[in-house]
């Protein structure tokens, strides 16, 4: 039997990922980045999470769609997010999607290494568990709300890419304990 840990992943385009784990009450593996999808699936195979949540969309929108119904759901009832156009538009701006394409990559990779993932929207997520940001600055916001999450462990310092993997994690701890609500594949907490 797996253990009680899940891990965060905060998927980016030149910067890599950032990723963390942890258990029920604490971070067991501080935010690390790390550059590639090869050194990502190993460092959790690694540390055999029960659930990993990745910030980053499963697929594209359907073709000739500009966006997900998941993610026009999510933006009615929790919060604004930003939309997922189908594959030609993905190819036609490969910059600026290119975080898209690592995440699809991702999701690929540990599809074969059977490590179940979930999708998730870390400001979602913080939005559920903490109230609308309101006029609050992102940053002073999520370490708001993470703070308030009681997990020991939680690194004195840390950047939103960081506490968006924190976030993913916590999502999936949620999803686990069937504490969540879906919009499609996006998980968010209830």
């Amino acid at each position: 039997m797996l253990p009680e840990r899940f891990a965060g992943v905060d998927v980016g385009a030149r910067k890599g990922f950032d990723v963390t784990a942890i258990e029920r009450d604490g971070v067991v593996a501080p935010p690390e980045r790390l550059l590639s999808v090869g050194a990502l699936v190993a460092w959790l195979l690694e540390r055999t999470p029960r659930l990993v949540a990745v910030d980053s969309p499963r697929k594209a929108a359907p073709d000739g769609a500009r966006s997900r119904r998941d993610e026009r759901d999510l933006a009615r009832v929790v919060c604004g997010i930003r939309y997922t156009p189908d594959a030609e538009a993905l190819a036609a701006s490969p910059d600026y999607y290119a975080w898209i394409r690592h995440g699809f990559a991702l999701y690929a990779a540990l599809e074969r290494a059977g490590v179940p993932a979930i999708e998730c929207f870390p400001t979602a997520t913080w939005t559920r568990l903490g109230g609308p940001r309101g006029t609050r600055s992102r940053a002073a916001w999520s370490r708001r709300v993470l703070a308030r999450q009681g997990l020991t462990g939680v690194p004195a310092r840390t950047n939103q890419d960081a506490r968006d993997a924190i976030g993913a994690a916590l999502t999936a701890r949620l999803h686990d304990a069937g504490a969540t609500e879906c919009f499609g594949d996006i998980v968010v907490p209830r």
